[in-house]
């Protein structure tokens, strides 16, 4: 037998179990008056008391609709703000220019100037959609001013995704049952931890894939439960796939998310569209490279399967808590930056695992705990390769989980059984009844208090978190609102422009980072502003350099140059026939500009 507790509309399937009576803080159901019926309190009749072994069945509280909700909507707005801000605040000066960054800028630019998917022969290592996607957010700007186009600069088209991606975090923390103050915690751990701020501004596709699957986890988990939404859900995951491959590993969150939120007479029906809406785009992908006679491995073209076997066969990075790999250097530059949200994250996914059985946040919650968990798995695999914009892809599901386990630690404090009252606690007393409710906590005398010692705990904890937080993320976040790491990459690409007579007869091998500002200055793009690797792989390039190193002028050396040509014979010759003329710079991350000579000896060419 089971009986259900008169609360609001039902929003969710009804599969509470006997220990469904832990809510969340702002959903627990009223307290019942617990004295003698009379004449003060005739108007308010007792609750039928439940007989023993019934199941209690608590129905939670209908969602917060974001649109009509203007204090939601002012919150996060005033969060969105001052996330913006943060990260707008010195982005062309840091990070430091990153090859990956100039490459999907590189290729963006190829798709807005119709030279194809790539600026090189497009070999399948990612799907083409991301870069697609940059195309179009910084198609006004350089339509605008081309000579802008360039990736310091275009670093600002990121902020409008970060935004997207945090708006949706938190639309995302509200229609899973978070209280405001949680969601609004969540979208701060997201937008502000010192991780984020550096690498989302950053032109990754991680970024853009994180945007569309968070799009597709707030269709899951719409209120309004149409086979629609779901249908959205799987189309938004697909596009978050082909943004980001490595996205695929989310998915089984996703409809985790999904088949708890979905109404239980179309769940089935729900899950199917999702799955099959999901399918059908990304076989798409596939379809391309086979209409393209590309997908299979075949003389002189490239191929989908050998993108895909060059993907997964790369060097593995290491055991990730193996101080001697490269797994172990990332994971160390990412608490290098933020301990908090990476460690806190984790934990707090644990945590909601763990406690599945008898929280209704936990339950809310297992979709992003699942992705969490899932991400640290992959991370773990001592075989695999571990970059470091992998973290990007659990940002958001840590911030969530790391909120939804202090709500359901708060709601544990604040919402404990309340003790039986002895005879003299029933004495009548008189006055008007106490407004006893889920958004009020009694005290000793059934009235509800300001100050209670559950609330002043709560309080204690509130503090030390935010003693912990503030001073971390202060000195984590000082470096990206205060340095200039990209002056050695101005300088360059200005004496380039300076000194280079005659730009488009000189070749030049550069990194991705500065190709953009190369072909600006009147460099050929492709065969006079060489991005390096192709110099050694691509037979289109190889092919016009039949005498090899000597057919090469300058070479911009940057760490990556330097890194990477061990692993590349004409790049590497280059180097050791070149003399520097400019350097910017000092250390390990100077720029180097060397003109390529005949003999070590410093004889010209």
């Amino acid at each position: 037998m089971t009986t259900t507790l008169p609360m609001p509309e039902d929003t969710t399937p009804q599969d509470a179990t006997p220990q469904d009576t832990a809510l969340p803080a702002d959903l627990a159901p009223e307290i019942p008056e617990l004295r003698p019926a009379g004449p003060a309190v005739a108007a308010r009749p007792e609750p039928e008391e439940i007989p023993d072994g019934v199941r209690v069945r608590a129905v939670p509280r209908p969602v917060v609709r974001f649109r009509s909700s203007r204090p939601d909507l002012l919150l996060c707005l005033a969060l969105l703000t001052v996330i913006l801000l943060v990260q707008g605040w010195n982005i062309t000066n840091f990070p430091t220019l990153s090859d990956d960054e100039g490459t999907y800028l590189a290729q963006a630019w190829a798709v807005q100037e119709g030279r194809g998917l790539a600026h090189y022969t497009y070999w399948y290592d990612h799907p083409p959609l991301g870069w697609i996607q940059i195309a179009g957010l910084t198609y006004l700007p350089a339509l605008l001013s081309p000579e802008s186009m360039s990736v310091a600069t275009m670093r600002f088209a990121m902020l409008l995704v970060s935004a997207a991606s945090a708006v949706l975090l938190y639309v995302l923390a509200r229609r899973l049952f978070l209280p405001r103050w949680s969601a609004a915690l969540a979208m701060l751990l997201f937008g502000l931890s010192p991780l984020s701020v550096v690498l989302q501004r950053e032109i990754f596709l991680d970024n853009l894939a994180v945007m569309w699957i968070l799009l597709a986890f707030c269709l899951a988990a719409s209120p309004s439960r149409h086979l629609w939404h779901h249908f959205a859900a799987g189309v938004a995951s697909a596009v978050g796939v082909l943004t980001k491959e490595t996205m695929l590993v989310v998915l089984p969150a996703l409809l985790v998310t999904m088949w708890t939120h979905s109404h239980r007479d179309t769940r089935k029906f729900a899950v199917t569209g999702a799955i099959t809406s999901c399918v059908l785009i990304g076989l798409s992908y596939p379809l391309y490279a086979l209409l393209k006679n590309e997908l299979f491995p075949g003389p002189g073209h490239v191929s989908l399967i050998d993108g895909i076997v060059y993907q997964m066969g790369r060097e593995g990075s290491g055991f990730i808590f193996d101080p001697g790999s490269g797994s172990y250097d990332v994971l160390r530059s990412w608490l290098y930056y933020d301990q908090v949200l990476p460690i806190g994250g984790v934990a707090g996914g644990l945590l909601l695992l763990c406690v599945l059985r008898w929280s209704v946040t936990a339950r809310a919650l297992a979709g992003p705990a699942c992705a969490v968990a899932i991400l640290t798995l992959v991370a773990m695999r001592p075989t695999g390769y571990l970059p470091a914009m992998y973290v990007i892809q659990g940002l958001p599901f840590l911030a969530l989980v790391l909120a939804g386990a202090a709500a359901s630690v708060v709601h544990a404090v604040l919402n404990r059984p309340v003790p039986a009252r002895t005879a003299g606690d029933l004495a009548p007393r008189s006055g008007p009844p106490p407004a006893a409710g889920w958004r009020g906590l009694l005290t000793a005398d059934g009235r509800r208090g300001l100050l209670t010692p559950r609330r002043g705990v709560v309080a204690a904890l509130a503090l030390a978190s935010v003693a912990l937080l503030v001073p971390r993320w202060i000195d984590g976040n000082r470096d990206a609102l205060t340095l200039d790491a990209n002056a050695p990459y101005r300088g360059a690409a200005a004496w380039l422009e300076r000194e280079v007579a005659d730009p488009g007869s000189t070749r030049v091998l550069v990194d991705d980072a500065l190709w953009l500002d190369l072909v600006h200055d009147g460099f050929a793009p492709g065969t006079g502003a060489i991005w390096f690797y192709k110099a050694d792989l691509d037979p289109a390039v190889t092919k016009t350099l039949p005498r090899g190193w000597r057919d090469i002028d300058y070479v911009v050396s940057s760490p990556t140059v330097r890194r990477d040509s061990v692993d590349l014979p004409r790049v590497k010759a280059a180097l050791q026939h070149s003399r520097p003329v400019a350097v910017f710079g000092t250390g390990p991350d100077r720029i180097e500009i060397r003109r390529v000579v005949d003999s070590p000896d410093g004889g010209e060419r």
